[in-house]
């Protein structure tokens, strides 16, 4: 995770839970990385951790049958959870402070509830209900919710799932029946509450003999099996979605009762699953869940047939009530199985992987039982195969082809233009995203590799290119996961060397970044910028508000082709971008991304002081589709905000030196006060020595060898997610290292180098009235251009009045010193200086040492060569030390 991510996440964290002060969010970002360790969650893991919650919780009980429930619907990293729960009951800080972060939400919650009730009075009633009418109400009710809790329900969730997919495919609308369907409840197949077997009167059945009742009842069992009341054994009214219940004649000869409920669940179990062929055979319901209702349609035939069968038997009287029992039993576990297999979809609400996820568990579960395992098997077959019918066009062409919203990997509809627009853009990470409820069980392990390939062979064809692998073989569902790996292995490691030679070779990546990022943005071409700059400066010291782009844009041009700049081929993808804040409101606004601080980073007024172009300079780079991907607007602005630090130092360090041949020409008068001369020399030098210093760190201690560990990882890099890795990675040491990921180190080096430039335009001021010398010679040079050879008169003439000027000239130098304390301003300047440069040591030092970024000591080592601040360093970590230290008790 880069330092970016790390940092605007903990910020978000600690505004979430309202932390306010404290040690701020460098001290979280530094625990977090220094204690992440993987873990696996294990089914001991899992069982120890629950027991562990179980025994911390005040009601046991009721955590356990919640665990139960959520397991029963196949909750995904429902384990992983409880484990972190588990690990949050050991701490009891946390604990602490969620109890209390707990009782002052109750305290808002009462306290709203308290306003709200103001508004309203209960009504008080002076009448009594009677036992009787309750009764009847209760029954009422009872049959209002009977009613409706199944029909609205499922008409309600069919809509929403309608709505749902018919907006992800707009321009092709889902089939749907037609409404008569759902408005003709005979065609189900389930029981009519409500209606009986025959109009014509009951013969009340314990007035009949035994052999009668038994004749009678396997009558009546014959119809309740295929979903049909009978004269004395009728189906329950449903409620929500509970397994059906019968009610039996009372008088009923016990023997036989006995008998016809160990037959009855076969009823409630075709019943069950009757009802989730009819539901999931619905379109709205998804591919998979409507192959699997067919599947299951297709076993209900059979069971239809064996009843048939029965039917005939009973019709010539050779089927008795033990006879029903004996033939019935096979069919019993099959029907169970399939009624517990719909029970849990429908308790899951479970669609596309979720379905396959559960079938699969299930399939497993049974091992040991191989008929119940051979029928599982048959029945995730063949749900399967329209998955891996998505899964196939995914991975062997790059194609989604999901109009239910099933399979694991989803489309968003994002632009791949702007990825070169927003710094925030997350096409590559969010154009294709994986479905965690949508993952089956079985490929699980998969799922990155199988996102991984789709999205390698997509980017290809966005390119105008048809691939399909040649390895493409067809998917069928197994209980041998080994099957699954060898193939998706095969398309990804086809899809990476597709991709990866397409950028590399004819896209030419390693060409982009080495040529014309490393040598525009790092700053690796000098002498193109030395001319450059050279012909800019007066452009960029201007006000940004002034300054003409199309003129920085023509001196660019001309600064490209006078250089060796101009055998890049890809130089005419460089741009100029004056930045509308300085480097450090640009960082702020960069790690405030995703933040609740970014709105009002955002809205906040610009800064009141006017940025020269110096500070808004900035190069841009065009990338086109599909180079954009690694070289997209977020690894951009990083670029950007090196070389806006680098080019700024260099800058300050071309300022240093104009001051250097300015003092040159200084010397040449003889001033009467030269100690306070000799100190402005000395504090300009040691300007230049920790600016020439700090950028000799940057480039070559840091960029140059990161630059060369990213070449070689590039070399090695297998697929395109190595390549955006190690791109990334790079950038992010080279701003860490560069103090840019760090606000309290950056503002530091702000300070002085602002120090270094009110520094250079003092000593310009000071310097620019002694450079008359050099213009009387420029005009003489005119003169005797423009009217010939001057005579001897003239030269003469024009010799005193030089020598008068410099005499006039030393003279206001020393009167300059006098009256306005020139030397009381130099020492002003080596005293800010040498604070700033001391804090910016001693913060280097701390930040070296705690967070064990040893890079940062080599910026010590080359300022501090001599010792000359290691003492004063000393004394300030003493002091530091002091202060921290807890005081003692007196005795």
């Amino acid at each position: 995770m880069s330092e970016f991510r790390i940092h605007h996440d903990v910020n978000e964290l600690l505004s979430l839970l309202h932390v306010h002060g404290g040690e701020g969010a460098e001290v979280y970002i530094d625990l977090l990385q220094k204690n992440r360790t993987p873990y696996v969650t294990t089914t001991v893991s899992a069982h120890s951790a629950k027991v562990k919650i179980a025994e911390f919780s005040r009601t046991p009980e009721d955590f356990l049958k919640k665990y139960d429930e959520l397991k029963s619907k196949n909750t995904r990293h429902l384990d992983s959870l409880v484990y972190l729960l588990s690990k949050l009951t050991e701490d009891k800080e946390t604990l602490q402070y969620l109890q209390q972060n707990a009782k002052e939400r109750a305290e808002l919650a009462a306290n709203a509830a308290t306003s709200v009730s103001t508004n309203f009075s209960i009504p008080s009633s002076t009448s009594k209900i009677s036992l009787q009418e309750l009764e009847e109400l209760r029954k009422q009710l009872g049959s209002v919710t009977a009613n409706s809790s199944v029909q609205q329900p499922l008409e309600l969730t069919r809509k929403i799932l309608r709505d749902k997919q018919n907006k992800k495919n707009s321009g092709q609308p889902i089939p749907v029946f037609p409404s008569w369907v759902y408005e003709r409840p005979a065609l189900i197949g389930d029981f009519l509450i409500g209606t009986s077997l025959s109009t014509d009167t009951t013969v009340p059945i314990g007035t009949l003999p035994l052999a009668s009742q038994e004749s009678m009842i396997v009558e009546d069992l014959l119809y309740v099996l295929i979903g049909v009341d009978g004269r004395y054994i009728t189906a329950q009214p449903l409620v929500g979605r509970q397994n059906r219940a019968f009610s039996v004649d009372p008088n009923l000869d016990l023997s036989i009762k006995e008998l016809v409920t160990r037959i009855l669940p076969v009823a409630a179990s075709y019943s069950a699953v009757t009802r989730f062929i009819e539901e999931k055979s619905s379109f709205e319901y998804g591919q998979v869940n409507h192959a699997l209702a067919a599947a299951m349609r297709t076993l209900i035939k059979e069971y239809m047939i064996l009843i048939t069968q029965l039917e005939h038997l009973q019709r010539q009287g050779l089927l008795s009530l033990q006879k029903l029992w004996f033939y019935i039993q096979p069919t019993m576990r099959t029907l169970e199985i399939l009624a517990s297999l719909a029970t849990s979809v429908d308790k899951g609400e479970c669609m596309g992987g979720s379905t396959l996820s559960l079938l699969h568990d299930k399939t497993f579960n049974y091992t040991g039982d191989s008929q119940a395992q051979e029928l599982c098997l048959y029945l995730t077959k063949a749900a399967s195969v329209p998955y891996f019918e998505i899964l196939e066009k995914w991975i062997y062409r790059g194609i989604i082809n999901d109009p239910y919203s099933e399979f694991m990997v989803e489309e968003h509809e994002l632009q791949k233009e702007k990825i070169q627009e927003d710094y925030n853009d997350k096409y590559w990470d969010q154009r294709y995203t994986v479905v965690q409820q949508q993952i089956p069980s079985f490929l699980q392990k998969m799922a990155d590799k199988i996102l991984s390939t789709g999205k390698y062979l997509n980017v290809v064809r966005e390119c105008g290119r048809d691939v399909t692998c040649p390895v493409a073989k067809e998917v069928i569902y197994t209980l041998k996961e080994r099957a699954y790996v060898e193939q998706i292995e095969k398309a990804y490691n086809y899809a990476s060397k597709v991709l990866l030679d397409f950028l590399m070779e004819e896209k030419e990546l390693v060409a982009h970044l080495s040529r014309s990022i490393k040598h525009y943005f790092l700053m690796d071409q000098g002498d193109f910028f030395v001319h450059f700059m050279d012909l800019t400066e007066e452009e960029l010291k201007k006000p940004v508000d002034d300054i003409i782009t199309t003129r920085l844009e023509a001196l660019l041009e001309l600064a490209l082709r006078m250089s060796t700049a101009n055998t890049d081929p890809f130089k005419d993808d460089l741009k100029i971008d004056l930045m509308p804040h300085d480097l450090i409101t640009q960082l702020l606004r960069v790690l405030a991304i995703e933040t609740k601080q970014e709105k009002a980073i955002i809205s906040a007024d610009p800064t009141e002081l006017t940025l020269s172009g110096l500070e808004a300079f900035s190069f841009d780079y065009i990338v086109k589709w599909p180079l954009s991907l690694i070289i997209n607007r977020k690894a951009l602005t990083r670029y950007q905000m090196l070389f806006r630090h680098m080019f700024y130092c260099k800058h300050v360090e071309r300022q240093l030196c104009n001051v250097w041949i300015s003092n040159k020409t200084a010397k040449q008068f003889s001033l009467h006060s030269a100690k306070w001369f000799a100190g402005a020399f000395t504090l300009r030098q040691r300007m230049l020595n920790f600016v020439q210093n700090i950028q000799y760190y940057m480039m070559f201690e840091v960029m140059e060898p990161t630059w060369h560990i990213l070449e070689k990882n590039l070399k090695l890099a297998s697929n395109i997610d190595d390549v955006l890795s190690h791109h990334t990675s790079f950038l992010d040491n080279c701003l860490k290292d560069c103090m840019l990921t760090n606000p309290e180190l950056l503002k530091i080096f702000s300070k002085l180098m602002s120090v270094c430039v009110m520094f250079t335009n003092c000593m310009q001021r000071f310097t620019q009235s002694m450079k008359l010398d050099n213009e009387m010679d420029r005009l003489t040079l005119e003169h005797g251009t423009m009217l010939g050879p001057p005579t001897e008169e003239e030269r003469a003439e024009e010799t005193a009045k030089k020598k008068l000027t410099n005499k006039l000239l030393a003279e206001h130098a020393d009167n300059l010193h006098l009256t306005s304390g020139f030397e009381a301003t130099i020492n002003k300047f080596d005293s800010n200086f040498s604070t700033h440069l001391l804090d910016l040591l001693d913060k280097l030092s701390i930040y070296s040492t705690n967070d064990c970024e040893h890079s940062m000591l080599n910026i010590i080592y080359r300022l501090d060569f001599n010792g000359f601040y290691t003492e004063r360093l000393e004394h300030m970590s003493a002091e530091r030390s002091q202060k921290a230290a807890p005081l003692l008790p007196r005795l």
